[in-house]
This record gives C-alpha cells, sequence and structure tokens, in this order.
C-alpha cells in the first residue's frame, strides 16, 4: 500500500479513535447514571470542558476528511501517488497534532499552534491540488 494510502488509513483510524474515546467516556456517564442515555448534545455543551474539545477535535477531522482525505483517494485512484506520496504522513501528523492540542487547552498560545497544525495541512493540500491539477 502507498505511504498515501496508509496516510488515508492512518487519518480515518485517528478520526475513529477519538469517537471511540468520546462514546466510551459518554457509556460510563450512561452506566454511572451521571447522565441520562438521551441527554447528550451533539457538540457534548452540557458535559466537561475536555468532553466539549474532544467532540471539536473529532468534528474537525470529519470536516478535514472530505478534503484530504479525497485528495489522497483521488491521487491513488489516478495513480499519482508520488505528488502526495513524499507529504502524506507530515498531513496525517499535523492533523493528529491538532487534535491533541485540540485535546489539551484552549489557551490563546494553544489556539495559535492548534491553527499552526491546521495552516500545514491547508498549505499541503493546496500544493496537491495544484501538483495534480497541472500534472
Amino acid at each position: 500500500m502507498s505511504p498515501s494510502l496508509l496516510a488515508l488509513l492512518g487519518f480515518i483510524a485517528w478520526t475513529l479513535l477519538l469517537l471511540v474515546i468520546m462514546e466510551t467516556i459518554r457509556s460510563r456517564l450512561v452506566l454511572t447514571g451521571a447522565v441520562a442515555a438521551n441527554g447528550f448534545q451533539p457538540d457534548n455543551a452540557n458535559l466537561s470542558p475536555f468532553m466539549q474539545r474532544l467532540a471539536r477535535a473529532h468534528a474537525n477531522c470529519l470536516e478535514g476528511l472530505p478534503v484530504f482525505g479525497g485528495l489522497l483517494l483521488l491521487a491513488a485512484v489516478a495513480g499519482r501517488t508520488a505528488v502526495t506520496d513524499p507529504l502524506a504522513w507530515v498531513l496525517l501528523g499535523a492533523r493528529v497534532v491538532q487534535s491533541l492540542i485540540h485535546l489539551a487547552s484552549t489557551s490563546p498560545a494553544a489556539v495559535t499552534a492548534r491553527f499552526t497544525a491546521f495552516a500545514v495541512q491547508m498549505g499541503i493540500a493546496v500544493y496537491w491540488v495544484v501538483r495534480l491539477y497541472v500534472a
């Protein structure tokens, strides 16, 4: 499997891991009676700040998957992974870093660092679009 497809698998796995963590915590809250089974808001607004950040980090992955995953998949289908392979792991790393920072803090420094990780992903995606289009 090409590095691009492995990075896509990693992106999906990371998104799934965030969901599993969120649902494990939610299940614990239901089983302990802390929250009713139907008492959850999609953004976890009625839960702890960590759970709210977790929901947002997961949502960020879902929002980015069509763009970043789509480019990786397009390159694979078109036989152009030579364009995406060199930066595929960088993109995945930046996504994981963005999520981890999101989970850790919402301080101004953390938000700046989180945006920087996102900007790396956007820059890579723009570069890929241009390279895939020109080729």
